[in-house]
């Protein structure tokens, strides 16, 4: 009589983790909010945010926010003198400094985009948040400045460097504008990867590519930046601004940018931060540490990337001349490539825009308080 063998096979699901979590090995993470709830959060899954960022659009939902309402109004007394934007400015420290103790590195706030074509406003401005910082308890070493890479912006990053005033090149689209921001010696940059508009989704502005990396209308222009400091950090030996991604509205943007791009900081929304708690992803990383300029290359499969450019007219990627100087007459280099350069100057203009609106807000609450009426019917929907 025949016998039959019966095998039996095993099969072990592969252990999986919060997104976050894996992204944390790979990149810093910056919380892009105002609120200390998500910084706590990530502790609890024992990832340390690096930096805390914000912008005109925060400020002005925080200022909105009910539950600060006592805040502005106690610094709104206290300051019966001040113009509106020093109140302002005041509060967006305060607001800041509740993550102190929750985040490892520095708090971040943005220039007036009032004052974009404006070098004298821009350092005026910047030198009141370090007075404000300091006033606050934190030195130097724990927050920088934003500013808009502009030419104006640029050569305003090169006399507050001067000063020990750490500063970002924000607003970011471009290879030429990342260059200036490392001939001005910025700390670090913003590259927004998707538009303004595009957060809204009812424009359907947002790219949504089964591959992010290699399909994302903003890809290529993204390696070319890191690979244009990779070259310059190790042919000259001058260290390069961080890459701090911005403008991101998806997980998997998040995950694409962190682990194949180069990005050393990825600057997060609360809403990109809440999927990314969220998703569940195995616990194989595409890239198991934060590089360097030194230690990273663009990945094989995303080399091709260095070579084109979807968002310029006739494809092909921006030709860096070595020996042009972007800051050289106020940065007139530098303005007339964004001037020239329709995406870039389209992308500048609504960030302005959109921080423009946000802060003439802010203003109009501090006024409204000030008066002794309240912030009722005030609203700022931003990102």
């Amino acid at each position: 009589m025949a016998t039959t063998s019966t095998s039996t096979t095993t099969t072990t699901a592969t252990a999986t983790m919060p997104a976050i979590v894996r992204l944390a090995r790979s990149t810093n993470i910056d919380v892009d909010s105002l609120d200390p709830s998500l910084a706590r959060k990530l502790l609890s899954l024992g990832v340390t945010a690096n930096d805390q960022t914000s912008n005109q659009v925060l400020i002005v939902q925080a200022i909105l926010d009910p539950q600060n309402a006592q805040l502005v109004k106690e610094v709104t007394a206290s300051m019966p003198d001040a113009p509106s934007l020093a109140i302002v400015d005041h509060i967006s420290v305060l607001l800041s400094k509740r993550n102190d103790g929750l985040i490892k590195g520095r708090f971040l706030l943005q220039t007036s985009p009032q004052g974009a074509s404006d070098m004298a406003a821009i350092i005026a401005h910047a030198r009141n948040y370090a007075k404000e910082f300091e006033m606050a308890g934190l030195p130097k070493e724990r927050f920088c400045i934003k500013l808009p890479a502009t030419g104006a912006g640029v050569n305003a990053a090169k006399v507050l460097e001067g000063e020990g005033i750490r500063t970002l090149g924000t607003s970011l689209f471009s290879v030429p504008q990342a260059l200036a921001c490392s001939q001005a010696g910025c700390l670090s940059i913003s590259p927004y990867f998707n538009e303004i508009p595009a957060h809204d989704r009812t424009t359907n502005l947002w790219p949504q590519p089964a591959d992010v990396a290699r399909e994302h209308p903003m890809s290529p222009r993204m390696v070319q930046i890191y690979q244009a400091y990779a070259d310059l950090e190790r042919h000259t030996g001058r260290t390069q601004p961080l890459i701090k991604a911005a403008s991101m509205i998806g997980g998997k943007e998040a995950m694409a940018i962190g682990e194949e791009m180069g990005a050393q900081h990825l600057t997060c929304l609360a809403p990109v931060l809440k999927e990314l708690f969220e998703m569940q992803v195995s616990g194989d990383s595409k890239k198991a540490e934060i590089n360097t300029y030194a230690t990273f290359d663009v990945p094989e499969r995303l080399k091709d990337l260095l070579q084109v450019d979807p968002l310029s007219p006739g494809g092909k990627p921006y030709t860096i001349d070595p020996s042009l100087d972007w800051l050289a007459d106020g940065g007139a280099a530098l303005d007339a490539y964004i001037a020239g350069d329709a995406e870039t100057a389209k992308r500048l203009q609504a960030s302005l825009d959109l921080f423009i609106g946000a802060e003439a807000v802010a203003i109009e609450a501090v006024e409204r308080v000030r008066r002794g009426e309240g912030t009722e019917g005030l609203v700022f929907g931003g990102l």
